[in-house]
């Protein structure tokens, strides 16, 4: 499958040797995720319900339905450490790195240290009414609320330094780039724009037929915006344009999430209330392939966490019709996240998905 074209770096480059590793491990993955082979690695992660995931380093970190976030290697999918939740709070929103997991808990911020030690926001900092989603960018963290304003929080200090009207309505969904940015989606189809610095809203991403957004990422080296929406259908925004670059519909209902691998111009993951995991062509929107776990078990084995089943996945052709997929074999993809030739799944159940994609 590999050709020695594709992996090529010319003589007379004069990018330097990271660089040109970076682009070959980009192909790589691009060709992985459209055609490889792939493995799927499924264990019980929770006692109730998994429904967000986050990915980053080799490690995944799940939660949302019971009172404990769970932080998995993706290498032997041993559970490292467990976050307790405060008591009678909902987990709304989380994420993490190397050294803390930053969560919105009903109408608070909570920070845990790596080591499990937890850290409350003051309430009287945490004025929002109703926070929906959260990111964050060290060293703030961005709260999206009802009331479509955006609450920015330093998170050394644990005071809210600034607010932002981003919306006419109740903010969905937010992203937070490298690049001080803040985007925020509504369901009336609209995403602010503003800066870190800002208390205003500076822009506003509109389409024509942009309806319901329900989850949206940022990819900060290329300057495109990607959004889903409670239709199905997936849109992109060029930043340096402010202008809608291509629309497509992917699915025939809800799209819950999608992501790209950080620095990846080529591959977008995508999923829904139809659980099939898609790979789009973040350049043209282009379903490049989609993929369902196969029903038939390829093995099983005793991991730290229990039983870890392995089944093959299978990439569906243009012609199947979703309808005769039976539901077993494709829950409801609530959440995903992507790493270098593999992407995490959650489902609102008690597992959690590890698909591995080989070339």
């Amino acid at each position: 499958m590999e050709s020695s074209s594709s992996f090529e770096v010319s003589a007379s480059s004069e990018k330097p040797l990271l660089e040109c590793l970076e682009e070959i491990a980009m192909e790589r993955h691009k060709l992985a995720l459209e055609e490889g082979r792939i493995r799927v690695s499924q264990w019980m992660g929770h006692s109730v319900r998994a429904e967000q995931c986050r990915m980053k380093m080799g490690l995944i970190l799940t939660g949302v339905g019971d009172k404990v976030m769970r932080l998995w290697s993706s290498e032997n999918f041993r559970c490292l450490e467990e976050y307790s939740i405060p008591e009678k709070l909902p987990l709304i929103d989380f994420d993490f790195d190397e050294s803390k997991i930053v969560g919105l808990v009903g109408r608070n911020l909570c920070i845990w240290s790596r080591s499990g030690k937890r850290s409350i926001f003051p309430s009287r900092e945490c004025t929002f009414v109703e926070g929906s989603c959260m990111r964050y960018f060290d060293p703030e963290a961005v709260v999206g609320c009802g009331d479509g304003t955006a609450h920015v929080f330093d998170m050394y200090s644990r005071r809210c330094s600034r607010i932002v009207r981003m919306l006419p309505g109740p903010v969905t969904c937010l992203c937070v780039g490298d690049d001080q940015l803040i985007l925020g989606g509504s369901l009336h189809g609209n995403i602010g724009v503003s800066g870190l610095r800002s208390d205003q809203r500076v822009a506003m991403l509109r389409s024509r037929n942009t309806i319901g957004i329900k989850t949206m990422c940022y990819n900060a080296s290329s300057h495109l915006v990607f959004a889903g929406s409670t239709a199905g259908h997936v849109y992109c925004w060029d930043l340096r344009t402010m202008k809608p670059l291509w629309e497509s519909r992917v699915s025939p209902n809800v799209v819950y999430s999608l992501r790209h691998l950080q620095n990846d111009r080529s591959s977008l993951a995508v999923g829904g209330i139809d659980g099939i995991l898609r790979i789009l062509d973040q350049n043209t929107g282009t379903v490049r392939s989609g993929c369902i776990m196969d029903s038939r078990l390829l093995s099983t084995y005793q991991s730290g966490v229990g039983v870890v089943e392995e089944r093959i996945g299978n990439r569906l052709s243009d012609e199947t019709p979703i309808d005769a997929i039976h539901r077993r074999s494709r829950p409801p993809i609530t959440s995903l996240a992507v790493g270098m030739n593999k992407i995490v799944t959650t489902h609102n159940d008690k597992f959690i998905r590890l698909w591995k994609f080989r070339n």
